[in-house]
């Protein structure tokens, strides 16, 4: 009876870690929620900017429920509380993470937030100035004298969401390899044998989250290979430090 608390208490202990953690994320989002808020519409016209660039003069988006804009407003700024707030999550992953790494890998605390932090938002900035452009110009271009293009605050929103989070998660894949490499989890050997692999599931990831449209997909899959080398890199170097690190600890004698 009592191994079986004893076993029960480190998984109690790990749940209650990560309520911490979850509840910190929390606080940090609703901060950034409420700051963000004040500034939804001018947010809300910069979601909406990439495709007033590609829309005929005169067209605009429309929304068919009466408190569509208000909910939307309240999303834009939601989700731009996640941006803001990226920084505390991610240093709040790092909390729950650490106890599980060695001390010497605890110390990579400031270079993960820092990373991680920047990858996101230049993966989901990637998106809107790169993909956007492009996806939206080529979706606009199949309406003529017939049909023409309508489309809802809603539908624009989740679909410009749904392309902003993909590509800010996907940019975070230099960061896995490294601290995979670093925990021993991956090689670099594994990494450049598995490469045909990863190249086949970065076009099959980028079918999945992108719109289905080559253009999109390629502009996708051609960043996410990209980072599959980069990750190559990071992870050689996470293993010569991993390796200088273990030849540098003296064997424990007899």
């Amino acid at each position: 009876m009592r191994m079986d608390s004893l076993e029960k208490q480190p998984l109690m202990n790990h749940l209650e870690e990560l309520r911490k953690r979850l509840v910190s994320c929390t606080i940090a989002i609703g901060i950034g929620f409420v700051v963000t808020y004040f500034f939804s519409d001018r947010l809300f016209q910069l979601l909406v900017e990439p495709l007033k660039a590609v829309m005929p003069e005169g067209d605009h988006l429309i929304f068919t429920n009466l408190p569509e804009m208000f909910f939307t407003y309240l999303k834009v700024s939601f989700i731009a509380g996640i941006m803001v707030s990226s920084p505390v999550i991610f240093y709040q992953i790092w909390l729950f993470i650490a106890p599980g790494l060695y001390p010497r890998e605890q110390k990579l605390l400031i270079p993960f937030v820092i990373s991680s932090t920047f990858l996101f938002i230049g993966g989901a900035l990637f998106g809107y100035f790169i993909v956007f452009p492009f996806g939206f110009k080529f979706f606009i271009g199949f309406s003529n004298e017939y049909v023409k293009a309508l489309p809802s605050v809603k539908e624009y929103f989740s679909f410009s969401l749904k392309l902003l989070f993909a590509f800010g998660v996907v940019f975070e894949l230099p960061v896995i390899i490294f601290f995979l490499t670093k925990i021993g989890l991956i090689t670099t050997a594994m990494l450049r044998q598995k490469r045909k692999y990863a190249i086949l599931l970065a076009f099959v990831l980028s079918a999945i989250l992108t719109p289905p449209d080559v253009i999109t997909q390629c502009m996708m899959a051609g960043p996410l290979i990209i980072l599959y080398e980069v990750g190559i890199i990071t992870s050689l170097f996470a293993r010569k430090k991993r390796e200088g690190k273990d030849e540098s600890v003296e064997p424990e004698s007899p």
